[in-house]
């Protein structure tokens, strides 16, 4: 089954008219996009958007050949007049299935917003769905009865990474799935910080006019099992590291820092915290970090932070008594970083490790906070190591070191 995306932005297209964010000013030639339009096999046209015959023609395509237009839109109707010789747009009723006069079979997918989703069976077999702006599949139970896997996904990633977690929940997407972002805003930079947020969620996005073939294995990201993120105070490291797993299902976040009992400001950034990823994720507190990624086969995991992990390691060996570190607290603490590093090594899982970057500031005025900072930037090291990526998040942006 042939795709061609005479579109892949969202609604208003990118940039937006009027629109004076930086995003939209850097979006030119290849990351310009017109809203999202798709045509299978230059037979059917899932959506209807303004230019769509003039794209199709850029592409190579012609809209001679369509034989049904399909909405997913929330409006009954196109926002554009329907040019010469198109069959009238119509939408199939959630839960009901259409055989074209194109071969392909289609089914309405129910989503959880207004919209219809649409899943795509070609004359080959290959299978297809297409998501519209804003939507997730409504109805997915993860535990029934196993899905059928999809070759190609279209979907709003970005805006809606939770649609792919449920899909991967019940194994509608697995590794050898084709996802592909469309709808497209100004939520993302352009260009390489748009790539890279889409592979870390296992997913690509592609210049308006492409024309993909259903099932192409080679073009699916490969998404690194162990990722380090670093940065400063307040400098947005716990939003990349959700962010890389919230398009995936039944991820354990291990937090690191305890309850502090009695801690009013702590509190309340366990709970900001809380509120921000996605209500599936369930939440452990712990240090005890080794037996998590030893598991196998098991869930992804989010340890936030590798800095509290290092106090709690340096209380239990003593190590702000310079009498203790000298007396085998060192050699103690160094045992067990190596077994952290190890265990990392060894991971099966997916997991994503934070930490704080605090060599490059001030030095401390104490012996103690030296020793805190000295064996922080050991154990960063120690970790990045043995992850095959590494990210340093500076002022909200992400500068790849490794990776």
């Amino acid at each position: 089954m042939e795709v061609t995306l005479l579109g892949t932005g969202a609604p208003a297209g990118l940039p937006r008219p009027d629109c004076p964010c930086a995003v939209c000013a850097t979006s030119l030639g290849v990351d310009a996009r017109a809203a999202t339009a798709v045509l299978l096999d230059g037979a059917l046209l899932l959506d209807l958007t303004p230019g769509a015959a003039f794209a199709a023609a850029r592409a190579g395509h012609s809209l001679g050949g369509v034989r049904q237009v399909l909405l997913s839109h929330p409006h009954d109707g196109p926002a554009v007049e329907v040019p010469a010789g198109l069959p009238q747009p119509g939408r199939v009723p959630d839960g009901r299935e259409l055989t074209p006069l194109t071969g392909h079979r289609v089914r309405a997918v129910a989503m959880d917003a207004p919209g219809t989703g649409y899943a795509v069976t070609g004359p080959d077999g290959q299978r297809l769905l297409y998501l519209p702006p804003g939507g997730a599949p409504a109805g997915l139970e993860e535990g029934g009865e196993p899905a059928e896997r999809y070759d190609m996904v279209l979907t709003d990633v970005v805006g809606r990474p939770d649609a792919l977690a449920k899909l991967r929940a019940v194994g509608a997407v697995g590794p050898t799935t084709d996802v592909v972002a469309v709808h497209l805003d100004h939520d993302v930079p352009p260009g390489p910080e748009l790539r890279r947020r889409l592979a870390a969620a296992g997913a690509r996005a592609v210049p308006d006019g492409s024309t993909l073939t259903v099932g192409v294995y080679e073009e699916v990201p490969d998404v690194p099992r162990r990722a380090l993120v670093l940065g400063g105070a307040r400098s947005g490291k716990s939003v990349e590291a959700e962010r890389r797993l919230e398009s995936f299902p039944d991820v354990l976040y291990v937090a690191t820092g305890g309850s502090r009992g009695g801690d009013g400001e702590w509190a309340t950034r366990v709970a900001i915290h809380r509120e921000r990823r996605p209500g599936s994720w369930r939440t452990v507190e712990t240090c005890d970090l080794v037996p998590l990624l030893g598991e196998d086969g098991a869930a992804p995991l989010l340890i936030d932070c590798l800095s509290l992990w290092l106090t709690d390691a340096m209380d239990s060996v003593g190590a702000w008594d310079d009498a203790v570190w000298a007396d085998g607290g060192e050699r103690e603490l160094r045992s067990r970083v190596a077994e952290l590093a190890g265990a990392v090594r060894g991971a099966r899982r997916p997991v994503v490790l934070v930490s704080n970057e605090v060599g490059s500031g001030i030095v401390p005025a104490t012996a103690s906070g030296r020793r805190y900072r000295d064996e922080l930037g050991r154990l960063n090291a120690a970790v990045a190591g043995e992850c095959e990526e590494v990210v340093l998040v500076v002022a909200g942006q992400a500068v790849v070191l490794r990776g």
